[in-house]
């Protein structure tokens, strides 16, 4: 098979990602800028001035791929450097409007308010800002946030549309990452979506609506898609999950999902069905052009209006990428219908990935746009080969089966099959038949053929997905789903048939909505056997499980392989239909051995082989950067984990989904730190005590990881505290209460436990029930002391405990209320960590606090300005490496 258009895109890709990879130590100047167009113009006009001589040579194939290689290059060169200097992050980061207080910040609204469970949400287009009575031009976007606070009444604000001009009086920040391995990259991921800089509301009347300009085009649109979230809402009042679905299936308003629901479709490796993307474009698609066939539209306006649909979807979901590409993919498609032509799928995914790219090369690095670029090319390599070479050959022999002479065309097993069918049909079926039915007796005899082997193509097609998508999902969500090839096929089925349904149920609603609602009952049928589906594949024990990231060699090796595995498999199905389908010879040996490499990497990401990046013979303690919280990682010389604490927040909103807060402080700061060490097992988990900001995110830690012990300290019997308890029963961990006294020794490391005393069980948790912990190994010592404050601390001194550590984490965030000067002297650290909030509400660290370390030749780190701290000891010296000093 000819695909003139892979290795241009490829080739594009690589000169992008080669651009990413030396930005840093090669610098793209003006003059390299320069240097690179002209080559890549000098490698144009060889191609059109020598290009019939050289193409018997190969080297015309080989200097058109070095000018898409230099020209994608170029293209990501100069993205990188087109940031203006009015840019909103710019201004902040570089003093030119004061980062420390709430500005007035203009411009048009560009998308919202976008209505969430707890909060509103506004995306701005900024042109200016009011700082020290000055207005400074600005550019970029503002993504303002309006939260519902528990004991707080909700106050909206003005009531504001796409397209009007608005200010908003706030304290915006450029977005920050946590400071550890492993984060997610929040700040680029905003970028992506053009918001630069974020801030928080704290009333709706900070809100002003200046003007209404003339509106654009994408003020218009992003109405209109307001309208129809807003019928949906009115469609669905009495059915709250189906709605919450629908708004993602439909418009990629995924806000409202319920963790549980988005939870299960996750573990089925069906949540694509809730991202708008190709599945959702094939299914409208396919819909729209059946129906204008069966209207008997011309092929020229069947296409027109399918065209003008597709176009219509795609101006109003919310996530435009991912459409976008299956959008082009859909267009290239159906306009070769025109011609009479069948386009390769891998030609349509090639062009469709480099306009994209040609566009935008940022793109290449998207998560979003890896994946799906990833499922499509995965559908044309491997799932179309295989469907060729296996159930293609009945396909072709069960249409038209009414015409006996389209026998002699076919190879003689497949003539048989026809004549057998037919045969049979007359014999059993159509004397069973009413008359009205007789026609179709065979039609309605082969179709249980035709279900057989319609189902096997999806499950190819499933299996053919899961194998492109494995890798990524290990390294990007780190997720191994084994049922994901049986579970997609319910899945997809029902969603080939609810994106349509759901789309005429709307344009229905938004006419009247009446006419809409026996549609609407009939789809919230539909969701509800979609839902229970995933429901149920999802409990299936032992098919779905979290891992570490794969290594990039481990996956840059499994995408070889299976491009390999596809390479061969398309040389080895023959271009005419046979009655056996796959070559034997070298082709079929190079086609298995190639299979088996694909098949070994992918088991090697499934399983992650690997031993976790701790230090033998090393006690280690790492502070995780987890905002206004604690979460402490320590290995022993022997290998044994101990997590304590698994951060959070108290200002995050209380509504909690399943037992968790809405922002999961474990699913998406601890658990990937974890993960990049390469840790599947954790030893013991400590709760230190009952505070959100050392126990949400230990719900997602006993989930996603094999925890042996869970360590609490005073008996608490408050909500939270009793639902960790419960999740760790359900994870089969054991719970262990430990008290002053308490003692283990792991790999020559002795663990003591000085706090706190046993007492009777209190609902109410207190940052003095804290569990305080001694860890000596050889002439070194580690102290964490949790939240305690003055009074512990003064216990402590008076019974005359070994406090004296090398290393301590500071106590309650360097809250003033700890770490007394007498508690500071008897511990006598060489080295102190306090883990704080960048610019949280708390003033934590406290000056006073901060004053007290001066003189004492203590070193002292931050991880709201340091990240993650590693302190690390043989027994005998101390060392220190903090996140920040490594990225510098």
């Amino acid at each position: 098979m000819r695909l003139p258009a892979v290795w241009p895109a490829i080739a594009l890709a690589c000169g992008i990602w080669l651009e990413r990879l030396l930005a840093d130590s090669v610098p793209l100047t003006p003059l390299a800028s320069a240097g690179l167009f002209v080559a890549a113009l000098l490698l144009a006009l060889l191609l059109v001035r020598r290009g019939p001589r050289l193409a018997g040579t190969g080297t015309a194939w080989l200097a058109s791929l070095a000018a898409w290689l230099l020209l994608g290059s170029l293209a990501a060169g100069i993205q990188r450097r087109n940031v203006r200097l009015d840019d909103a992050a710019t201004l902040l980061a570089s003093g030119r409007v004061d980062a420390h207080q709430p500005l007035r910040w203009r411009g048009r609204l560009r998308q919202g308010p976008s209505r969430l469970p707890s909060e509103l949400r506004y995306d701005v287009d900024l042109d200016e800002v009011v700082s020290e009575g000055q207005t400074i031009p600005a550019t970029g976007g503002l993504r303002a946030t309006l939260t519902e606070f528990p004991g707080r009444k909700w106050v909206e604000p003005a009531v504001a549309g796409p397209g009007d001009r608005v200010e908003l009086l706030l304290h915006a920040r450029v977005p920050r990452n946590y400071l550890d391995p492993g984060a997610f990259d929040e700040r680029a991921a905003l970028a992506r979506q053009g918001i630069n800089i974020t801030g928080s509301l704290r009333d709706g009347s900070l809100l002003t609506v200046l003007e209404t300009p003339p509106l654009r085009w994408s003020d218009r649109w992003s109405r209109i898609r307001n309208r129809l979230l807003q019928t949906l809402d009115a469609l669905f009042a009495n059915a709250p999950q189906a709605n919450a679905v629908l708004r993602a299936m439909l418009l990629g308003d995924r806000g409202f999902l319920e963790h549980p629901v988005s939870e299960s479709f996750q573990r089925t490796g069906a949540y694509h069905v809730l991202v708008v993307a190709g599945l959702h474009v094939a299914a409208l698609a396919a819909f729209v052009f059946w129906a204008g066939r069966r209207m008997r539209l011309p092929m020229e306006a069947t296409l027109c209006v399918t065209f003008a649909v597709l176009a219509f979807f795609v101006l109003v979901v919310e996530e435009r990428p991912p459409i976008l590409r299956a959008a082009l993919m859909a267009a290239l498609v159906l306009g070769a219908q025109v011609f009479f032509r069948r386009p390769a799928v891998l030609n349509g995914v090639a062009v469709a990935a480099g306009g994209i790219l040609c566009a935008n090369p940022a793109a290449l690095f998207d998560p979003s746009f890896q994946l799906s670029l990833s499922s499509v090319a995965a559908i044309g390599a491997l799932g179309v080969p295989l469907a060729e070479g296996t159930t293609a050959p009945y396909r072709r022999a069960l249409s038209q089966l009414g015409d006996p002479t389209l026998d002699l065309v076919l190879p003689p097993n497949l003539g048989q099959l026809r004549m057998l069918l037919r045969t049979e049909s007359q014999r059993l079926l159509e004397p069973r038949l009413p008359a009205f039915l007789t026609p179709y007796a065979l039609s309605i005899f082969a179709a249980p053929l035709r279900l057989g082997i319609g189902i096997w193509d999806l499950m190819v097609i499933s299996l053919a997905i899961q194998v492109g998508l494995t890798p990524l999902l290990a390294l990007y969500f780190h997720r191994v789903t084994l049922v994901g090839p049986v579970a997609n096929i319910p899945a997809v089925l029902l969603t080939g048939i609810i994106v349509p349904l759901g789309l005429v149920c709307l344009g229905l609603g938004s006419i009247a909505t009446p006419l809409a609602v026996p549609l609407a009952a009939f789809l919230t049928g539909l969701v509800g056997v979609l839902t229970s589906s995933v429901a149920w594949f999802s409990s299936l024990p032992r098919l779905s499980y979290r891992i570490p990231g794969p290594p990039a060699w481990l996956v840059a090796a499994a995408a070889i392989s299976a491009a390999a595995f596809a390479a061969l498999l398309w040389r080895n199905v023959p271009r005419k239909p046979t009655g056996r389908e796959l070559r034997g010879g070298w082709w079929y040996l190079g086609t298995v051995s190639s299979a088996l490499a694909c098949g070994a990497t992918l088991f090697c990401v499934a399983t992650y082989p690997f031993p976790p990046q701790v230090t033998p013979g090393r006690l280690e303690a790492t502070v995780i950067d987890v905002g206004q919280g604690d979460a402490i990682l320590v290995a022993f010389p022997d290998g044994h984990t101990l997590l304590v604490d698994g951060g959070g927040s108290a200002l995050a909103p209380l509504a909690r989904m399943n037992g968790r807060p809405q922002f999961d402080v474990g699913e998406d700061v601890v658990a990937p730190y974890l993960w990049e060490r390469g840790l599947k097992h954790l030893d013991a988990v400590a709760l230190t005590h009952g505070h959100r900001d050392h126990l949400d995110g230990l719900y997602a830690v006993l989930d996603d990881f094999s925890v042996g012990e869970l360590w609490l300290g005073r008996e608490i019997t408050s909500p939270g505290v009793r639902a960790l308890e419960e999740e760790a029963r359900l994870h089969q961990t054991r719970i262990v209460h430990r008290q002053r006294g308490d003692a283990f020794a792991w790999g020559g490391v002795d663990g003591q436990f000085l706090w706190p005393d046993d007492a009777p069980a209190t609902e109410k948790a207190n940052n003095n029930d804290s569990l305080v912990l001694r860890l000596q190994f050889g002439n070194v010592s580690y102290l964490l002391v949790g939240d305690i404050e003055r009074p512990v601390e003064r216990q402590l001194l008076g019974r005359g405990d070994a406090l004296r550590a090398d290393f301590l984490k500071v106590g309650h965030h360097g809250s003033k209320t700890s770490t007394t000067p007498d508690f500071l002297q008897a511990v006598g650290p060489r080295l102190a960590v306090i883990s704080a909030g960048a610019e949280n509400p708390y003033g934590h660290p406290n000056q006073a606090v901060l004053d007290e370390f001066n003189g004492r030749g203590t070193r002292l780190l931050r991880t709201d300005r340091d990240g993650a701290t590693t302190v690390s000891t043989d027994g005998r010296a101390l060392s220190v490496q903090a996140y920040a000093d490594k990225r510098d």
